[in-house]
């Protein structure tokens, strides 16, 4: 009786994770990837992500600007996650030597005059309520950059952040595999336009045709600009019902096939032409605050819906790919220059 207490538990069942199954993957891209939300990083916090199977340790200056370093103090090697920020210096806990903003040692913890040494700072880009990092596969300089992108409404954008097994690029590809937008979600959805590329970004035009309960049948017209293997940023309209909805979509490879999953939600309301312009305007931001919450919700689970799969899966290259898959094929030759040579 004790033999079966000890191994007489629920055998292992399901799909195991990619990166558990080590399933044929793909290297962290090269280029920018987001680590933290900017309401993250308050002056004097401190945070350590992962990055491509790294720790990068983020910290906000009192004078407002984030920086981003390699972990471990230059000095004996402790991990700077545990520093404390005093002014615009990071101050290493094991011997107090302090780093100004350039990340040379300005002083020790003892008053004598400090060594030539200075932190391993990375490019830091902190943009549309995103802090991003700069990671390339040959140590280059940042070549492309995340413009500042328009927000829609007045209320305050929602967020969320996860964490599964997958790589980045599904994340990104998703965006031009038009056949699971049917099989998957439900929707049926085609291109309103070829989809474009420009050196380090692209564009897809997209129309999607769902039915909602209560209302009936509704196009959503989507405009998707994707940068690297970055981020995605979706605007969504719903004419019919004048709904706006921006959407920022930011999958970041932390280590051998596994990844981290940020997304960012603000929605607007149309002003009804019929009413005068204040009331009209109450109405509007009124059905804003009303709906945020729900919309945000809808739309979160409408992500979800994949992570399943790419939690799951194997990257197959090449693939073998159907009449309605969408561009998928294109989309992965423009993919090609984030990734080294070997991969």
């Amino acid at each position: 009786m004790r033999f079966l207490r000890q191994y007489g538990r629920p055998i292992s069942q399901g799909p195991t994770p990619a990166d558990v199954a080590r399933a044929p993957g793909l290297p962290s891209p090269s280029g920018w990837s987001a680590l933290a939300f900017s309401d993250e990083i308050r002056p004097g916090t401190v945070l350590t992500r992962p990055l491509a199977g790294q720790d990068v340790v983020l910290y906000r200056l009192r004078t407002g600007g984030v920086q981003a370093v390699r972990p471990y103090c230059p000095h004996l090697g402790a991990h700077l996650g545990l520093a404390t920020v005093e002014g615009n210096s990071l101050v290493c806990p094991f011997h107090f030597f302090a780093f100004g903003p350039d990340g040379s040692c300005v002083r020790t913890g003892y008053g004598t005059p400090p060594p030539k040494a200075s932190l391993d700072r990375l490019p830091v880009h902190e943009v549309n309520g995103a802090v991003f990092v700069w990671r390339h596969h040959d140590g280059r300089e940042p070549d492309w950059d995340i413009p500042v992108w328009h927000t829609v409404g007045h209320v305050r954008a929602r967020q969320a952040t996860w964490e599964f097994a997958g790589n980045a690029q599904e994340v990104i590809e998703n965006a031009v595999d038009v056949g699971h937008f049917t099989t998957l979600h439900g929707s049926r959805a085609r291109l309103g336009a070829p989809v474009t590329y420009d050196k380090a970004t692209f564009h897809v035009s997209m129309r999607i045709s769902e039915r909602v309960p209560l209302i009936g049948a509704i196009e959503v017209e989507v405009e998707v600009d994707g940068y690297g293997m970055a981020c995605l940023h979706a605007d969504m309209a719903i004419p019919r019902v004048g709904l706006r909805m921006c959407t920022m979509v930011m999958p970041t490879g932390i280590g051998p096939g596994r990844m981290q999953f940020r997304q960012s939600n603000r929605v607007a309301f149309q002003e009804p032409s019929r009413l005068p312009p204040p009331l009209a305007r109450a109405v509007a931001r009124g059905t804003a605050r009303l709906l945020e919450r729900p919309l945000f919700w809808f739309n979160s689970a409408f992500t979800a819906a994949d992570i399943p799969v790419w939690h799951h899966k194997s990257y197959q290259q090449p693939p073998r790919l159907a009449q309605g898959d969408g561009p998928i094929g294109p989309f992965r030759r423009w993919a090609r220059q984030f990734y080294p040579e070997a991969a």
